[in-house]
């Protein structure tokens, strides 16, 4: 799915969230955030990627500073780039919407066996 269909329905402004709800997707507000967390630095990366992916069509090698041409395509990529809601905020929305999925590297319960020792 590309970025554009993604971030359409998403407010761009980050705003005061329910702490309860975040954490009843996972029962603890710290795993939901480290959760929402790492699927914001993959947004981030992927976002870098596909920007540099886009941008990189334009170049071209110049002489001089004074040849370098305003593009007026690649100046609306980088408008669009700019107006997209943050990573963090797209990624807090999937978790919310329950469009993201997660594992535990071992079982939950193991987990917090170890813990509480």
């Amino acid at each position: 799915m590309d970025i554009k269909s993604k971030v359409q329905h998403i407010d761009p402004i980050a705003k005061a969230r329910n702490v309860a709800q975040i954490a009843a997707k996972t029962g603890n507000i710290y795993e939901s955030l480290a959760i929402a967390s790492k699927r914001a630095q993959q947004l981030n990366m992927e976002l870098k990627e596909e920007l540099g992916r886009k941008l990189r069509e334009f170049e071209e090698t110049y002489e001089t500073i004074e040849e370098v041409q305003e593009n007026k395509e690649q100046i609306e990529i980088s408008k669009f780039y700019e107006r997209i809601p943050n990573p963090a905020v797209i990624a807090l929305d999937e978790f919310l919407h329950d469009k993201l999925s997660y594992k535990y590297a071992g079982d939950k319960e193991e987990v917090k066996d170890e813990l509480e020792k």
